[in-house]
């Protein structure tokens, strides 16, 4: 005959997944904790009374189908063990003293409990769970199935694939399991709020999002550089359907590496945050002052962590001003050089892994390596605009409210200045500042040609 302990287990899992569908927000959670401390409780029954059963492995109910789970239950078929682990991990974003407060009722004398595992954390004062934790409440101490428990915390488990949770790494030779339960942070808020939050700049996160009002119509390139631009597009509508044929998916990659190169203000930047705009993509910047470090191992951890949160998440990663972390390998003459060169050979081992679209932009292609350079899909030439080009930049920039009076003749500035779009919207900019300080309602040649003045001062040219 079944233990009761069993049964009691499916139709409490039972009794939960029909109280979840018909609450509200709040009282999801409270029946979510309540779920969780009724088990806690149950194993240490069990425990007391030196009976190690191990949960049910034949549980055939339907995991809660809520807000909470609802994603997962559907993409990952949400199995129970894995809803407790969740729940566990949940557990100290909602209630301090959960677990504490549990075992002082079966142990109000206290003393020590290692079977139960848990962690204290830096700030947070109450106990932080373990995979040992885990272990213990759905197996008691049955090894076989203690090591099922295990392999949810491995990498190949949905958990990690995802990089929706994942175990604390341990001090060496100390049990893995004995490692806090880590819920990821945008998990944290998709469970909590029912939706994901953009990641904050941080030293843990260097990276910041970039989007743009503008759209392609505002954007003047040259058209071979459009071209691949479309290239690009192509590899972004499609891609996902190439990885579904068998034979290609054998041979080629998921990722895709693309570089950007050309002078300053030609429309790089612009031109990767207008390709997210248009396929619903975040773009990142790598702020690459925080991930380049002069400490030996520092930059590849720190570009670690960017990758580790990009994983999965189909965002599009850009590194501007590339050359700084991504530069050609040197003639190993000093230690210093020697790490300088394998930290390059990290680089290019993790851009190449990684399976969604990171672009580099630099100034100068031959300021890369070349082992990049012959990992790229596509290489892209931003070049200087020709006049024609420049005329339509001109055109594009002029503020709506504000009229070209009638000396102004962009057709002579667009032959005669060679100026990138942005230095033409720094000129446009600096004349209409001058035109609204007069009360003026029209844009003067003599105010752009100051301004173009300026601009070539900046790079040391003269008018």
């Amino acid at each position: 005959m079944e233990p009761n302990y069993f049964v009691r287990g499916r139709t409490l899992f039972h009794q939960i997944n029909i109280m979840l569908q018909v609450v509200g927000k709040q009282e999801k959670f409270t029946q979510a904790l309540s779920f969780l401390r009724e088990l806690i409780h149950q194993r240490l029954q069990l425990f007391q009374q030196n009976n190690h059963a191990e949960f049910p492995t034949d549980w055939s109910v339907e995991v809660v189908d809520d807000f909470l789970f609802d994603q997962l239950r559907k993409q990952y078929a949400l199995k129970p063990e894995e809803y407790v682990i969740i729940l566990l991990a949940l557990v100290p974003h909602l209630q301090a003293n959960f677990f504490e407060a549990i075992i002082f009722d079966h142990f109000p004398n206290g003393g020590e409990f290692p079977e139960f595992g848990g962690v204290k954390g830096t700030n947070h004062r109450s106990m932080l769970p373990t995979g040992e934790t885990a272990q213990f409440l759905l197996s008691g101490n049955n090894t076989e199935q203690r090591l099922k428990v295990q392999y949810l915390f491995r990498a190949d488990h949905w958990f990690g694939k995802e990089n929706i949770l994942y175990l604390e790494t341990v001090k060496e030779g100390e049990p893995v399991m004995s490692g806090r339960i880590i819920l990821v942070e945008e998990w944290v808020e998709k469970l909590l709020f029912g939706k994901e939050t953009s990641p904050k700049f941080s030293n843990d996160f260097p990276a910041r999002i970039i989007e743009t009002p503008m759209d392609w119509d505002d954007l003047v390139l040259h058209p071979h550089t459009m071209d691949q631009v479309n290239d690009i597009k192509t590899w972004m509508e499609h891609h996902e359907e190439l990885m579904l044929d068998p034979v290609m998916a054998k041979k080629i990659k998921p990722g895709y590496r693309i570089l950007f190169y050309g002078p300053a203000g030609t429309g790089k930047t612009l031109t990767a945050t207008l390709l997210g705009k248009e396929f619903n993509k975040d773009v990142y910047r790598i702020d690459l002052s925080q991930v380049v470090s002069k400490y030996i191992g520092e930059t590849e951890k720190n570009l670690e962590k960017v990758f580790n949160r990009a994983e999965n998440k189909d965002w599009i990663l850009f590194f501007d001003e590339a050359d700084a972390l991504f530069g050609k390998r040197t003639n190993v003459q000093t230690a210093h050089d020697k790490y300088a060169n394998q930290e390059i050979a990290y680089l290019l081992q993790r851009v190449e892994s990684f399976v969604g679209l990171i672009i580099l932009a630099s100034n100068f292609k031959s300021n890369l390596d070349d082992a990049f350079l012959r990992r790229f899909h596509c290489i892209v030439h931003f070049p200087m605009p020709n006049a024609s080009e420049r005329l339509k930049l001109w055109q594009k920039s002029l503020p709506a409210k504000l009229k070209s009076e009638g000396s102004t003749d962009l057709l002579e500035l667009s032959a005669k200045y060679e100026l990138s779009g942005a230095s033409i919207l720094n000129v446009v900019h600096y004349a209409a500042l001058k035109s609204l300080s007069r009360k003026d309602t029209h844009i003067h040649q003599y105010d752009l040609v100051e301004g173009i003045r300026k601009e070539f001062r900046k790079e040391e040219k003269s008018i």
